[in-house]
């Protein structure tokens, strides 16, 4: 046990197993991600303003800590994981009530959503029933292979950046609504690399995950062409958003340096997957997830600028 756990467990007790589960070490990820709809919709001009600010902190703040948090715990209310899962290293057993208290707890976001802007409820809506769906039996749609993947890209990626957008109240023109498509595809890259470390126990579990289905290699692959299809959109955005070889010419750079982040991952993660171990497919997940917060802030340079 970490230094960090235990001296949580002498302030809290048992009741840090419910924060646990919550993973925060994932929430600065998702608060990035839904920053980026906030900051695309005001520009760098209205940050400097500080316009829409107090919606856009509250709506990133339900996103992160009510919706997404309480998702990932009722997730883990269902899975019972003994292993390593995504942002929560040796996971304390569920805690009696753990489903109920995160079900409380993404509803009690829902109603403080009421403060902000319709999009917003709809946005955050849709990702409760999503999460239930994907989460609780009898649909448990996590393990349904592909199910799994579109309530994933769905709603992580696209939705997510979506909500930070909608808590302005601002109109979403058809360029920048094109790069948050965009990152729907990017999320269906991401998605299977988180899996794979899990392979062998969600094969034990009984789980159909796309990765279990794929395979290692497969689930690379299916990474692959969705990051091209991904690309492809933001390539479009910017056609759309009117770059040329003008003055907004070296946005196409900034686009090609996330790129390379990706293939820098994949590539050699591919050719190497036969020999790989599940805490080398781990640490090839996180650097998935660090080529992710740079695909956002080139997105953000590109289109905000």
């Amino acid at each position: 046990m970490s230094v960090a756990r235990r001296a949580g467990y002498r302030l809290l007790g048992t009741r840090l197993d419910y924060l646990l589960h919550l993973r925060p070490a994932e929430w600065p990820i998702v608060a990035g991600h839904a920053a980026l709809g906030y900051l695309l919709a005001v520009g760098i001009t209205g940050l400097r303003a500080g316009a829409h600010l107090s919606e856009a902190l509250l709506g990133v703040a339900l996103w992160v800590v009510c919706l997404n948090g309480g998702t990932l715990a009722l997730n883990s209310a269902f899975d019972r994981d003994e292993g390593d899962i995504a942002y929560l290293r040796r996971p304390p057993p569920p805690p009696r009530g753990l489903a109920v208290a995160s079900l409380g707890l993404m509803l009690a976001g829902q109603g403080a959503a009421l403060l902000l802007p319709p999009a917003y409820q709809v946005a955050y809506a849709t990702c409760v029933v999503l999460s239930v769906l994907y989460s609780v039996p009898p649909m448990r749609l996590k393990a349904v292979a592909g199910a799994d993947w579109i309530i994933n890209m769905v709603g992580f990626g696209t939705l997510t950046p979506f909500a930070g957008w909608a808590a302005t109240g601002l109109p979403l023109d058809p360029a920048r609504g094109l790069a948050l498509i965009a990152f729907c595809p990017l999320f269906a890259a991401l998605y299977p690399l988180t899996q794979i470390y899990q392979l062998e126990e969600d094969i034990r579990r009984g789980d159909r995950t796309l990765a279990t289905v794929l395979g290692v290699g497969g689930s690379l692959d299916a990474a692959t062409a969705a990051l091209t299809v991904a690309f492809a959109l933001f390539a479009a955005a910017g056609v759309a958003a009117g770059w040329g070889p003008g003055h907004r010419a070296w946005r196409w750079p900034v686009l090609a340096l996330a790129l390379s982040g990706w293939l820098a991952v994949l590539l050699p993660w591919r050719r190497d997957a036969g020999r790989l171990d599940a805490p080398d497919h781990q640490r090839g997940m996180y650097r998935a997830l660090a080529a992710w917060a740079v695909t956002d802030l080139a997105v953000l340079v590109a289109f905000g600028a």
